[in-house]
């Protein structure tokens, strides 16, 4: 179940890179575009930062 979530943490990680490129590969062509996939960007980097903390918290419930 941990090995599960640390993967699906690093997923996030790898949408954030991919809508990075994507922004930056259409900014000069539709601007719009760009900023929805910066949003993408910065939930995706969110979620990862929410999951690690999660995980963690459920790793030291599990121990005890």
């Amino acid at each position: 179940m941990i090995k599960a979530l640390k993967i699906f943490q690093y997923a996030y990680i790898i949408f954030a890179v991919l809508f990075a490129w994507d922004a930056i590969s259409n900014w000069t062509t539709d601007r719009s575009r760009s900023y929805i996939s910066l949003l993408f960007t910065a939930l995706a980097v969110f979620m990862f930062f929410f999951r690690k903390r999660f995980r963690k918290k459920f790793q030291d419930r599990h121990k005890k």
